[in-house]
């Protein structure tokens, strides 16, 4: 957004001594020390901890503007507001007055001057640093083999994605993607897109912003941020590229507002799919895919035509069943299944904390019992009987006919009311391992013992109260340890906190081998 706050908040010089010594992006809060999403106030230099840590850069603000509530505003105090920040990691602008992100600039530029000083002394801190840091990893064999007991060696592997403007919807997403190891793996082992005929020919295509929508391939900037996360080469990668591949060919997500996350992993699945069903350097995708021994015949659900990677490992069959309550005539329909909308039951929806005590906990076993139960529909959604040749009241009921190897279960935590889309807070438990679909099955047994259990691979958060605001941030499981993806920052977890989430998107992949975890 256009802010007009920069000229009396943006007071500090491009190059100013005052900047702590070292990264930017590894500076510490002046106030608890923590150096996790250090943000720069634009009008003291000080530096800050963000809201989602412990919130001193948003405290610093509110501190700066009680005398000018309180008192009689100076001349000194209006010009001085401490209201701009820059994040010292992706060197996005926010502006608290406002509360959104800032895309302009002051009159002479000072924004876009401390943005490229922030970047010069990450570049040199970054150079100085990386040469003693190679030589420890490749020549301290003793501390190698330490690092490979303890684990650690993994955590120096995760590598975050850079926050464009409101962009933690897309990072959220493509983390937890990036951990569903089968679906990863087919998009990393893709040859690059290269430029088929002309003098051009079998060059590698880079995207710029003055191409036609013709020039861009979604699954090969999406196969270029899989790439580049988990190789441990940096500790953020910043998806422009794919970004903008977004912009051009999904509308809705133009812009740098929030946008649910839910939302646009429907549109990158879709459009991953519907790329993926052309050509891809002259050989079809769908014969990659039947190349691929690990996506059999029997493993495909297909929409929408020919079945890609997408269908084989998010697609599934949903039975729905509806019953006219006059003449008892059935009538099923079968849709394809990517993933399943849950609704948290209303009587669950003041129980916010898994501590809280008033009432019983909410599972995902009563979300998923209530979208596959008995339902009457009311007056509003009468049902065309063919056989009364007139709308009927009717029940509906939903069957699960087959399950996918990766279950997407979305909860509803935003709902519409007359004037706004309300949050609903609910905590609601999941388990880790041993999720039970059986029952849910419309004909279970036919089903082994082991292919209705599920186990979590990743959690997408939603914090803040509305779609159209707050932040998110997902958990997920890497080579047996959990890991938290808050963009450009990711931390090593537990899986007590990852239990106590309160999970928006919740990613189960089928398990495969015979464990001794209890069932959900």
């Amino acid at each position: 957004m256009e802010c007009p706050h920069l000229g009396s908040s943006v007071c500090i010089a491009p190059d100013s001594a005052k900047f702590p010594q070292g990264s930017p992006s590894s500076w510490c809060c002046s106030v608890c020390r923590s150096n996790k999403s250090p943000w720069v106030c634009l009008t003291c230099s000080s530096v800050h901890c963000g809201r989602y840590v412990n919130g001193h850069a948003k405290k610093h603000y509110e501190d700066a503007q009680i005398p000018m509530t309180n008192h009689k505003k100076t001349e000194k105090q209006e010009k001085v507001q401490h209201t701009v920040c820059m994040d010292c990691s992706s060197y996005s602008t926010y502006c608290y007055r406002c509360d959104d992100f800032v895309v302009n600039d002051t009159k002479l530029g000072l924004v876009q001057k401390v943005r490229e000083h922030l970047q010069n002394l990450e570049n040199s801190a970054f150079t100085s640093d990386r040469h003693r840091k190679r030589k420890l990893l490749e020549n301290s064999s003793l501390n190698s083999k330490l690092l490979k007991v303890n684990g650690s060696t993994t955590a120096l592997c995760a590598t975050g994605l850079r926050n464009l403007g409101n962009t933690c919807f897309m990072n959220a997403i493509l983390q937890s993607l990036s951990n569903i190891q089968q679906f990863c793996c087919y998009f990393k082992e893709l040859p690059a897109v290269e430029l088929r005929n002309g003098k051009t020919a079998g060059r590698r295509t880079y995207h710029t912003r003055s191409q036609g929508d013709n020039n861009v391939s979604l699954v090969e900037e999406f196969r270029k941020t899989l790439c580049a996360l988990w190789q441990g080469s940096q500790t953020a990668f910043s998806p422009e590229s794919l970004f903008y591949v977004v912009w051009k060919i999904m509308p809705n997500f133009r812009g740098y507002q929030q946008q649910d996350a839910h939302e646009f992993m429907r549109y990158l699945l879709d459009h991953l799919h519907l790329e993926l069903q052309g050509g891809f350097n002259g050989v079809s995708r769908s014969v990659i895919l039947q190349e691929n021994s690990s996506l059999t015949a029997s493993s495909k659900c297909c929409i929408n035509g020919a079945s890609t990677v997408v269908t084989a490992i998010f697609g599934g069959i949903l039975q729905n069943e509806v019953n006219c309550l006059i003449c008892r005539k059935t009538n099923l329909k079968f849709d394809p299944l990517r993933y399943l909308s849950l609704d948290i039951p209303s009587q669950f929806r003041n129980k916010r904390t898994k501590n809280q005590e008033n009432g019983p906990m909410c599972t995902l076993r009563d979300c998923l019992r209530s979208f596959t139960d008995l339902e009457e529909l009311d007056e509003t959604e009468l049902y065309m009987c063919h056989k009364c040749k007139k709308k009927q009241k009717s029940t509906k009921k939903f069957w699960i006919q087959k399950l996918p190897k990766v279950l997407c279960l979305h909860l509803k935590r935003f709902h519409w009311t007359a004037y706004l889309r309300n949050k609903v807070d609910t905590y609601v438990e999941f388990p880790l391992r041993g999720l039970d679909m059986k029952c849910y099955l419309l004909e279970p047994e036919n089903s082994g013992p082991e292919s209705c259990l599920y186990d979590l691979a990743a959690v997408v958060v939603h914090h803040g109260s509305g779609v159209g605001s707050g932040h998110y941030t997902a958990y997920a499981a890497h080579e047996g340890r959990w890991f938290h993806f808050n963009d450009s920052t990711v931390t090593l977890t537990d899986e007590e906190t990852v239990v106590k989430a309160k999970a928006y998107i919740l990613f189960y992949v089928e398990r495969q081998a015979k464990s001794g975890s209890d069932k959900l």
